[in-house]
């Protein structure tokens, strides 16, 4: 009994330092960096007036009224002139950092400060979750008051969305948006070609879409899906006033099927299941043809970056052997192997693409390459290659982690789930995304400015449905968010966990279908299909 009744006393203390701790920590995910309690409340209600001096401002004042409004039901008025209760949004030259901002609340007003609009829109969200974690009073909302500085750990907090694979459509990548901005991640990664199917209209090439979109992962003779010129116009701009950049993928050399069954004089062939996988080297037609197809995503796409792939060409580039086409490349260039090939193919499209764009954006392969140092963005994928990571920032090139674990969201997150992959038995946990890179076997240097960021990847192989889409996202997303966002000393997991509780219901209250850590039971794994299990992968994407 007395060991009982000490256990319980641990317990309880506990849980009391929990709740105390919890009160203490600012309820924003990511976590703010700097913050304070005031121990004040701000009663939000129809008379609190949104203030801006400078009308160019009018976007984020009215993003935060429909804000308010989807969250609360009413209508702030948006002035010039500070009246009542008040929330002010204003710029000024205090930091030269483009995303700090400062956020101060007292019980009588709220100002929001940046010198950039991209930090105001932070701010603004900040504000916006303490919104909904509002006690509701006859009064209006009373908000508890904070007083945060604040700045992101990493300018690059991206999520990539595989839609070759299985096509989800406008309406859920909107959806996908609008909880990024949630979480202050700014970089969507569009994969938009693969094997299955090829998702970008591109006039001058019909058959792209009209034969090379039909089919998916699951069904190879399903509908032609796939993105207009004005669908990928409006979901840009939906993305941009969200200060969210997107970055579409044309994948090459590899990766090329689905062009390859709308245009095979270009096709460099393939091997075994991976047959017509590669674009033709050794065909001088295939490099204007991709430079047409760049040239016109260039027009769709106003970021500046294209992703090439160059991932994986391995899979099908052995038929370049008996291609006279390559082997004439080989001579005429004195090219030693087929690796060579490859890196030849990957270094002559970027010279066509630097004519369009200000950045390329590879996967790791490519850090083999010779490459323009200020012009070149290595996504480090394989967990397993640490070299790759060190030989790309030896060389100087720029990189965003992506690493298979833990940030490919397509890997399971819990070892009782029965759909999905893994890599040699390890997965993607809530907990290993947000400890990235504390968590890892090597060292990361997180203050080397060659690392712009981190990325999670979300490829559809064992994705078919929205539902199961959104199991594999949420709460990863919040996770993501704060290993992209947070300084590193100021994370802690457990305190994570308490503040994410509020968010689940969040994600219920929007129809999400999320993965309830706390509660596995009350959401099963989502599985498209019994043929889709467990597939431990050694390789691809």
């Amino acid at each position: 009994m007395k060991i009982t009744s000490v256990c319980f006393t641990f317990i309880f203390i506990l849980l009391i330092s929990h709740n105390v701790s919890a009160q203490n920590e600012c309820p924003v995910i990511p976590l703010t960096n700097h913050f304070e309690p005031i121990g004040e409340t701000f009663v939000l209600n129809k008379s609190t007036c949104i203030y801006i001096k400078d009308t160019s401002l009018n976007f984020l004042a009215v993003y935060l009224q429909q804000s308010i409004k989807s969250y609360n039901g009413f209508t702030l008025k948006i002035g010039k002139r500070k009246i009542g209760q008040v929330i002010i949004l204003e710029k000024n030259d205090w930091t030269s950092n483009t995303e700090t901002y400062s956020l101060s609340m007292n019980k009588k007003s709220i100002a929001i400060s940046s010198n950039t609009n991209e930090g105001l829109f932070d701010g603004v969200i900040s504000l916006l979750q303490l919104t909904k974690q509002a006690t509701v009073k006859k009064s209006g909302l009373a908000i508890n008051c904070w007083n945060i500085q604040d700045t992101a750990k990493y300018k690059w907090r991206g999520l990539m969305l595989d839609e070759s694979r299985h096509f989800f459509g406008k309406k859920t990548v909107k959806r996908i948006l609008d909880w990024m901005a949630f979480y202050k991640l700014n970089r969507f990664h569009w994969h938009l070609t693969d094997e299955p199917g090829w998702r970008l209209q591109v006039k001058q090439y019909p058959r792209l879409t009209s034969v090379g979109a039909i089919g998916n992962h699951s069904d190879p003779n399903g509908p032609a899906e796939y993105y207009t010129d004005a669908d990928i116009k409006e979901i840009v701009q939906y993305a941009a006033a969200r200060f969210i950049t997107v970055i579409p993928e044309i994948d090459m050399p590899g990766h090329a099927t689905a062009s390859n069954r709308a245009y095979p004089e270009f096709s460099g062939g393939g091997t075994g299941k991976y047959a017509n996988f590669t674009f033709n080297p050794g065909n001088n037609k295939t490099y204007s043809y991709l430079t047409n197809i760049l040239r016109a995503t260039q027009k769709l796409f106003p970021s500046g970056m294209i992703h090439l792939g160059g991932d994986e060409v391995s899979f099908g580039s052995e038929s370049w052997k008996n291609d006279p086409g390559v082997q004439e490349l080989m001579g005429k260039e004195h090219l030693p192997n087929l690796k060579a090939v490859e890196l030849y193919f990957i270094e002559r499209m970027i010279d066509s693409a630097l004519e369009m764009y200000n950045k390329v954006l590879l996967w790791d392969e490519a850090a083999d390459a010779s490459l323009p140092i200020d012009s070149t963005i290595i996504f480090w994928w394989r967990h397993d290659k640490p070299e790759q990571l060190k030989k790309a920032l030896q060389k100087g090139y720029h990189v965003v982690l992506c690493p298979r674990i833990p940030f490919y969201f397509d890997f399971v997150q819990d070892s009782s789930h029965q759909s999905g992959r893994k890599w040699q038995g390890d997965f993607s946990s809530l907990e290993k995304v947000y400890d990235f890179p504390n968590n890892e076997p090597y060292t990361i240097d997180g203050g080397n400015p060659l690392i712009l960021g981190v990325q999670a990847n979300l490829w559809t192989e064992t994705v078919r449905t929205k539902k199961r889409l959104e199991y594999l996202l949420f709460p990863r997303i919040a996770a993501l968010s704060e290993a992209a966002w947070t300084d590193t000393d100021k994370k802690n997991y457990e305190q994570f966990l308490i503040r994410l509780k509020k968010h689940l219901s969040w994600y219920q209250t929007a129809g999400i279908y999320y993965y309830d850590l706390f509660a596995p039971q009350k959401a099963p794994e989502a599985i498209d299909s019994k043929k889709l299990n467990i597939k431990t992968v050694k390789k691809f994407h």
